[in-house]
């Protein structure tokens, strides 16, 4: 049998940093340590040539058990829907208004970190609720 392979989750993206600190939030990752050699991520961007400053950034599970996010800088901004999207699961086990209540309160703690509320989906047992960070990428909350 083999292993399982690791894998990263890659965001293109217009402002990696940015991006990468609001998905730290939440999904509550870390930004890792700058790279050896460098006190500070600031010190290492000063050492990049301009074109390379701020083309990308990262974040990883403090747990060590998710996927490493990886944000690249692209001169293009979004133009469609996701062909992928994140799923962040938070009403796991929940079913009813038990589920659609945690969901909802999320919602309520992304919001203010400039995630966007599209809809909230509920059929009386099931509940899903789309939303959109801050380039605009769509995400759901389950």
């Amino acid at each position: 049998m083999s292993a399982i392979k690791k894998f990263q989750v890659t965001f293109d993206c217009a402002e990696p940093e940015r991006l990468a600190r609001f998905w730290c939030e939440v999904l509550r990752y870390v930004v890792p340590p700058p790279p050896e050699g460098f006190a500070t991520w600031d010190d290492f961007k000063r050492s990049q040539p301009p074109e390379q400053r701020d083309s990308w950034f990262a974040c990883s599970d403090p747990s060590g058990v998710g996927p490493r996010l990886y944000f690249q800088r692209v001169p293009e901004g979004k133009a469609a829907k996701n062909r992928l999207h994140l799923d962040v699961r938070v009403g796991t086990g929940l079913v009813g208004k038990e589920r659609l209540a945690a969901l909802e309160a999320e919602c309520a703690r992304l919001v203010p970190l400039g995630a966007v509320h599209v809809r909230t989906l509920y059929d009386g047992n099931d509940s899903c609720i789309p939303m959109q960070d801050i380039e605009g990428n769509e995400f759901c909350i389950d």
